[in-house]
């Protein structure tokens, strides 16, 4: 659980290329839209609802965070992107063909509750997604050569938490309600540029923007040059390949 106000900017410039690498497996997943609409819920700078929009989907966007809000709104003017947050949607039941949930439900207070808002507001498929090696571990990493007590930000109570695996994940939607789960394993991995990097630390962007913001002076010194040194270290062509994984799970129509 972290805080993600005002991290609109940031993200967009770091994170939201990565999140979108799950695109390619969702879309084949749905197949052709033939005229379906598909709701984005969670959906940062508006990345992901633009490239559902080029495949020719009816796209509403809906992301709590005024300034992913701006963001999308700048970047993307033509998606209709509105304010609303897991669990409690603005939708009526059965509103659009498709929800979906990006990196969403591993970040709210309730998974199982807000799982099952996707599934009142869908008619049709649920597509979710969760990290099974987020970008955490290089941070951890970063975080150790530094010599700096790891971020440590609230968690969810047992009642409310589940096993961040492919199974544990679909028995958490399950749980939830959602019927025919099907899910796959994605590996890939992201070519990330060290100063967009850079730059979601700075910004606030997940635990290590919050770890970096609590940090006093000299140990920000030494959080930096610890990065450089895995930049230095493991960089190509002045870009870094960092592995990923992630569950993509599928709830077929009701």
């Amino acid at each position: 659980m972290k805080d993600w106000s005002g991290v609109g900017e940031a993200y967009s410039a770091s994170y939201s290329a990565l999140c979108a690498g799950t695109f390619v497996t969702m879309r084949e997943a749905l197949g052709e839209p033939h005229g379906r609409s598909l709701v984005d819920v969670g959906a940062g700078d508006g990345t992901l609802a633009a490239m559902w929009t080029a495949e020719g989907w009816t796209v509403t966007a809906c992301e709590p965070e005024s300034t992913m809000r701006a963001v999308s709104h700048r970047r993307h003017p033509l998606i209709d992107t509105i304010d609303g947050t897991l669990p409690t949607l603005p939708f009526a039941d059965g509103a659009f063909d498709v929800a979906i949930a990006n990196f969403v439900l591993n970040h709210v207070p309730s998974p199982r509750s807000a799982a099952a808002e996707l599934r009142r507001v869908s008619r049709g498929a649920v597509v979710a997604t969760t990290w099974t090696l987020s970008p955490s571990w290089l941070w951890a990493e970063i975080t150790e050569r530094a010599g700096i007590a790891p971020f440590a930000g609230p968690r969810l109570p047992d009642d409310e938490d589940f096993e961040r695996t492919a199974d544990g994940f679909g028995r958490m939607l399950q749980e939830a309600g959602l019927q025919r789960v099907e899910v796959t394993e994605l590996d890939w991995t992201w070519i990330a540029d060290p100063r967009a990097l850079w730059r979601s630390v700075e910004g606030g962007v997940a635990g290590a923007g919050a770890l970096y913001a609590r940090l006093d002076q000299v140990d920000r010194q030494q959080f930096r040059t610890a990065f450089d040194q895995v930049v230095d270290e493991r960089s190509a062509n002045g870009f870094l390949p960092l592995a990923h994984r992630a569950a993509v799970a599928v709830s077929a129509a009701r």
